[in-house]
């Protein structure tokens, strides 16, 4: 079951540190959190959970706030869990309060919403995440270099990305379906040379 409550940004003297420092204004992370939509895609992740029956899920905003830093990061499941555990910024990204020393939740709720949701909307919903937080890191850049450099062209290249952290949808040698199709193909290759073979039997 998931429910979200619609709140403000908290700012950032409110979000309580283990140390007397507060956070800083000019962090990336920080400045993140003020331009995504969370409202808009809590609602497009609530519509594909369940919001009925099951206990109290993870906020849509502590999920989303980590399938946005997983590929801004390019970091795996743990990875990304990890990362956000011991960085008081992402912290704050995701949405929490105050600083959690605990991970904020298992990595294998990625595969389980990955599941639920199914392959083709978990890409879409991870795709829209990462365009506006790209969108927003492509805005930031080009200011800088509009500043450095005025009359450096604009960026024309092929984006190649890092296929070791993208979602792959693949078999794993414990499947049944590898042995299966190993089979299948044994078959094939013996009916194939005793064909050949012109053997009688």
């Amino acid at each position: 079951m998931v429910r979200y409550i619609s709140e403000k940004q908290l700012s950032i003297e409110e979000f309580k540190t283990p140390f007397r420092a507060n956070l800083s204004s000019d962090n990336r992370w920080v400045k993140l959190a003020r331009v995504v939509p969370w409202d808009k895609f809590a609602s497009v992740y609530m519509s594909l959970m369940s919001s009925d029956s099951g206990r109290p899920g993870v906020s849509p905003r502590t999920v989303l706030g980590a399938l946005i830093i997983k590929h801004l990061e390019k970091l795996d499941d743990r990875r990304v869990i990890r990362a956000i555990q011991e960085n008081l910024y992402m912290q704050y990204f995701v949405g929490l309060k105050e600083f959690k020393v605990g991970p904020v939740f298992d990595s294998s709720l990625f595969v389980e919403i990955r599941k639920r949701v199914g392959h083709k909307q978990f890409d879409t919903l991870s795709a829209d995440l990462i365009r506006t937080a790209k969108g927003y890191k492509d805005q930031q850049h080009n200011k800088k270099k509009k500043k450095e450099d005025p009359d450096e062209p604009s960026n024309k290249g092929k984006l190649q990305a890092d296929a070791t952290v993208a979602d792959q949808y693949i078999t794993y040698p414990t499947d049944n379906g590898i042995l299966n199709e190993s089979r299948k193909k044994c078959e094939r290759l013996i009916d194939k040379l005793y064909n050949d073979s012109g053997s009688q039997g």
